[in-house]
């Protein structure tokens, strides 16, 4: 049975919402924070660096990335110098290609040798963490981000490419490897189980953990008491002629 104790990955909290950002700064599972524009626009954030220097105002002390959201690759140099002065733990996030498919792996090997810890995001292939691996600084910390739940959306079973990521990642002891979109909360076990080291979840998937472990019997119980209540509520009835 699943226990939240035997964890040994990282909890990243995901999202752009500074409210539930500051409540889950308080809980001891989070152990860092990521965000995205999509998610920042989302949340009706409006300026991006006061919205960055109001999260790192109360996360001080755990990783928080900030992601890059030019398309040239010169100017997203520019803006990854500029979000890595924010704060010392923040991480600046690289989309793995730019729109154009151009691969930013150059840029991640410049920024890395200069002591920046890059979360290298949207990976969805082996291919692009052998990549990114191979130009990764080994003195610099960076993370490695695999879209994992998007794959899964594919029909593909994501738990053998972040095992092999994870194998190819030794080659850099400081690169960890991260779950990323994780779409139900038995990714946060399986992903625990091949050994990488960070996991990204949302408020909903959070709530779950609270029932890691739970009965199965009594689970069902509660189950059948629910449709059993439903249907009351609901006044239904069948006329039996």
């Amino acid at each position: 049975m699943p226990s939240n104790s035997d964890l040994k990955i990282k909890i990243f909290a995901d999202g752009a919402d500074i409210e539930s950002i500051k409540k889950l700064y308080s809980h001891p599972n989070i152990q860092g924070f990521t965000t995205n524009p999509t998610l920042m626009r989302q949340a009706g954030v409006q300026d991006y660096k006061a919205f960055a220097l109001e999260v790192l105002n109360t996360v001080k002390d755990r990783p928080v990335s900030f992601e890059v959201f030019a398309d040239d690759i010169a100017e997203m140099e520019v803006q990854a110098y500029e979000i890595a002065s924010w704060g010392k733990n923040v991480n600046v996030k690289i989309p793995i290609t730019n729109t154009k498919g151009e691969s930013t792996a150059e840029l991640v090997r410049r920024l890395s040798a200069k002591g920046i810890i890059c979360n290298v995001t949207a990976i969805f292939t082996v291919k692009q963490i052998q990549e990114i691996v191979n130009v990764l600084d080994s003195n610099t910390p960076a993370i490695l981000s695999i879209f994992a739940g998007r794959i899964a959306d594919t029909g593909i079973d994501p738990v053998p490419v972040i095992a092999e990521s994870v194998k190819i990642a030794k080659a850099k002891p400081k690169a960890e490897i991260l779950w990323a979109s994780p779409r139900e909360l038995l990714n946060i076990f399986q992903a625990d189980e091949v050994g990488c080291q960070i996991i990204t979840i949302t408020n909903d998937i959070l709530k779950k953990m609270l029932i890691v472990g739970k009965d199965q019997y009594e689970f069902s119980l509660e189950t059948v008491t629910m449709f059993y209540r439903d249907a009351q509520a609901a006044g239904y009835s069948i006329k039996v002629k």
